[in-house]
């Protein structure tokens, strides 16, 4: 899954979330349904561009809860 802002690393999505910005996340292309609540995979940046990061984190309603790792 994907963060509604195209954040270049964990550290930089961590420094949102700490600040209080509300993320949400999503499911580009439609192929897998799109989870709204419990725990998932988040990668970044968003393609095209080749994929440097990857957290867990539990989602609620679609906006991160809590960045697990």
């Amino acid at each position: 899954m994907y963060t509604n802002h195209n954040y270049q690393s964990k550290a930089a999505l961590k420094r949102a979330l700490d600040a209080g910005v509300k993320v949400f996340v999503h499911q580009p292309g439609g192929v897998f349904e799109s989870q709204q609540n419990g725990r998932v995979h988040l990668e970044g940046p968003h393609f095209p561009q080749p994929h440097k990061w990857g957290a867990m984190a539990i989602i609620k309603n679609g906006c991160i809860e809590k960045l697990l790792k």
